[in-house]
Order: C-alpha cells, then structure tokens, then sequence
C-alpha cells in the first residue's frame, strides 16, 4: 500500500500543482514524519536587542525612488475562519461600507499621485479568495500597471490526517481536503508563476509585502529609501507590543548561530508561552510587515531550487474548521517572515504602531470600526489617541462576524475608553460611547445613546 507521501503527491500532481510546490512539501512531510514539531523553546534563542527606528513620515533625498522601484505585494488567500467567514476577509466592510480591499486600493492611487510613481500592486491569492477578489478588483479598471498581473495564486496541499498522515477524505466537501501551504508559500510562488522575473525585467528592485487585513502598512517613501540605503537583503517591520497582540510573532536570535529568527505561537512549546507573552522579555512584535530585495530572493531561491526550507509549522486542526467532530488533521505551513533566517545580512527596523493595524479576531474589527480612527484622504486609518483602547468581547457571543454584528449593529464611541470587557450576552444599541475601564458581565441590553463610564 502506498504511504502517506505517495498519496499526498499523487493527489497533488492530479491537481496540477507546480513540481517546486511538490518538492517542498515532500521536504516538510519528511519532517513531519519525523516528529519534528517546528517548535523553538524559550533556551534556543535570545531576545531582540533594540533595533533601528524609522520615523515612516520624514522623507529623505532619493527616498520616492527607492519607492518608484518597490512592489507593493498584499497577502490575500485567507477566509477569515476564525470570524466565521467563507470568503475573502478582505473583502469585509470596514468603514462607510468601504472593504479591506477598497481601502488597500485606494492607498495605492493616492500614493501613486502624491508621490508621481507607479507603484504596481499585486495580491498573493489561494485558490479559495481569487475569484471573488478579481471580481471586487474589476471596479478598478486603471490599476494594473503595463502588462505586470493583478495577483499570483499560491499552491494547494493535503490536509494530513493526523492519525497517519495520509491525504484526508472529506466527501461533503472535497475543497475541506485542501489547505494554503501559509504565507512561505509566497517566495516560490513568486518564482514559478514567473512573476519575480517579470517584476526585475520591468526595472523594479524591491518588494513591500504585508496581510491584506493590515491597513496601517501603506506605501511608504521614507521606508522604501531606508531599506535601499541599508543594502540588506530583507528586513522586517517590528513595533513594540500592546496586550492587543501578545501572542503574536516576534523576532528573536538563535543562541546556536546568532541568526535573526521568528517565532509563532504555534512554533513555541506550552510551558514557555509565559516568557513568549511577557512584553518585558519580547517587546516587540512582528508586524509581518517584511521588505525584501527582488535581486537577492531570486539568487537565493535558484541557489535552492525553490526550497527555502522555512521552519516547519505544524497546524492542528479538523478538516471541517466549523466542525469539531470532522477527523483531525495536520497542515503543514510555513511563515514568510522566517525568510529573515535565510538571508545573510536580513535585519530589523522599530516603527511606529500606526503601522501595525491587524484585524485578527471581532475585537480588532469593533476597534477600527470605531471614533478611534478615522480615514483622511490617503486611506491610512489613524487613532485619535495615543494608547488604544483594549477590547475583549466574549468569544462566545462576538467571535462569528454573524454573532458580532447583530449584536454590534453600530460602532462604539471608545476614544474616552481605556478598556472594554463584555462577558456575556450583552447587545448594544446606537451611539453608545464608553469612558474609562469598564466591564459587562451577565448579559443584558445597552440602549441607544448610553454612557458606559468605569474608573
């Protein structure tokens, strides 16, 4: 009988996914074979010493060149499964009706006017987003830029069965049986689809790459100039860590060769997550914000064959996310931002928050949607306060965007608010404003135009 390996290419290849895509997933299924977890303990590495700032606004001679020679590249491929979503995240309203992608777009025009460059954009896509997100994207019929595409789709993989490793089998819905290979998935793409080609030929020299759900990382001239002056091959955004984002990456070097490397929560073993969320020992976090030069990737990548050979992340899931009872599966992964190992000379550069913008989880939605921000006409949302407020509604009522919104129909008034707590099944009316600290418990109805006030 064949194993699990000859099973998972056999399907592959019958899906017509790229040999480099095949090449690297037998290199992770060995792994995974293996036991080999991905996880990096707390004794491995060594904090981040304080890396260089960056002030993105403060514009430098040759700094619009740097950016009239970048890519602006948006990672597009996820759902949004952790909302309950069946499509694109990026396609979620955000403001005044408004989506992550209108607003991504808009950005781009803005930047292309105010700073006189062309600017090209381009979506990573999985299989799962790209027809609904070129269909939203044909309503901007002058984006493109000469004959360079709108997007690039990312391979397909098996999920593994956990029990031994084989491709899983789900006939209710044969799409549950695959997965994205993660965001590493973004360097081989480029190369096989021919679009690093394509980029360099057309005289373009770097690329600045985040999540499509990171509206605060737009175009920037100051950052494109520092990053052509470093000469490094690759760099990654990094900004200091709020209770918001404490389990999120962060940079850290590795006590064995004192490479910069990155660590995921799902890279990091249970008994050290107390020292992965402690903000004095890891102050800053990841931004997944990365810029990288187009020469260096493509010598590195026909150096490798395509095969990078990122840590491996191992996923436990169930074939069927909205389904606990659906048999149990792996899915092998990979980070972009743990490109930053590869790369001889890949460094690190501090910004500010207002770069770091995710919309993970509900909360994170309710904070944009909310007077925090505002939209001026580049579309970069910016925070009327310094500190933003902490939003934590219960997962059990908030965490489906269905649930979410009806039960917060309208975004909240939280410049005055330092903290939200909802613990409970609490359903808000319109115009409510919230001041200070304050905790709901219980669950109940707040009505229309009330003042919620803590200490």
């Amino acid at each position: 009988m064949p194993d699990g390996l000859e099973l998972a290419l056999a399907k592959m290849r019958g899906a017509g996914v790229n040999p480099t895509a095949l090449s690297i997933f037998a290199h992770y299924y060995a792994e995974l074979a293996a036991g080999q977890t991905g996880l990096i303990p707390e004794s491995a590495i060594e904090p981040l010493a304080r890396p260089e700032p960056v002030d993105d606004r403060t514009e430098r001679p040759g700094d619009r060149r740097a950016l009239g020679q970048t890519v602006i590249i948006r990672l597009n491929g996820g759902l949004g499964t952790s909302m309950g979503l069946d499509r694109a995240k990026s396609l979620l309203p955000v403001r005044d009706g408004a989506t992550f992608l209108d607003l991504i777009v808009r950005q781009i025009q803005y930047a292309r006017q105010a700073y006189q460059v062309e600017l090209p954009l381009v979506f990573l896509h999985s299989f799962n987003t790209r027809a609904d997100c070129l269909e939203a994207l044909a309503a901007y019929p002058d984006l493109p830029v000469g004959d360079l595409p709108l997007d690039m789709v990312q391979s397909q993989e098996p999920k593994l069965l956990r029990s031994n490793l084989h491709p899983a089998e789900w006939p209710a819905n044969r799409r549950l049986e695959w997965c994205p290979p993660g965001h590493g998935d973004l360097y081989p793409t480029l190369l096989d689809s021919g679009l690093l080609d394509h980029l360099i030929a057309a005289g373009l020299r770097y690329a600045s790459v985040s999540n499509s759900d990171n509206l605060g990382c737009a175009p920037s001239p100051a950052l494109a100039g520092w990053f052509a002056r470093s000469g490094a091959p690759f760099a990654a955004e990094i900004t200091l860590r709020t209770d918001m984002d404490l389990k999120g990456g962060h940079l850290a070097r590795r006590r064995s060769d004192g490479r910069l490397i990155l660590r995921e929560s799902a890279q990091t073993p249970p008994q050290d997550m107390v020292h992965f969320t402690d903000a004095a020992v890891h102050p800053y976090t990841h931004c997944n914000n990365l810029w990288f030069d187009l020469l260096a990737l493509r010598s590195q990548l026909e150096r490798t064959g395509g095969v990078l050979r990122l840590p491996l992340i191992r996923n436990a899931k169930t074939v069927d996310p909205s389904d606990p009872a659906s048999p149990a599966v792996y899915q092998i992964e990979s980070a972009m931002g743990a490109a930053i190992e590869v790369f001889e000379g890949a460094t690190a550069v501090a910004v500010a928050r207002r770069r770091f913008l995710p919309v993970k989880t509900t909360n994170e939605l309710a904070l944009l949607r909310s007077d925090v921000f505002s939209l001026g006409p580049d579309s970069i949302p910016r925070a009327r306060t310094t500190d933003l407020p902490v939003l934590s509604l219960d997962k059990t009522y908030y965490g489906r965007l269905a649930d979410f919104e009806a039960r917060l129909p309208a975004p909240l008034a939280l410049a005055d608010s330092s903290s939200l707590e909802v613990e409970g099944d609490w359903r808000f009316g319109t115009g409510v404003r919230v001041s200070g600290r304050v905790r709901l418990s219980g669950g109940g109805t707040v009505p229309d135009g009330a003042h919620l006030e803590g200490d």
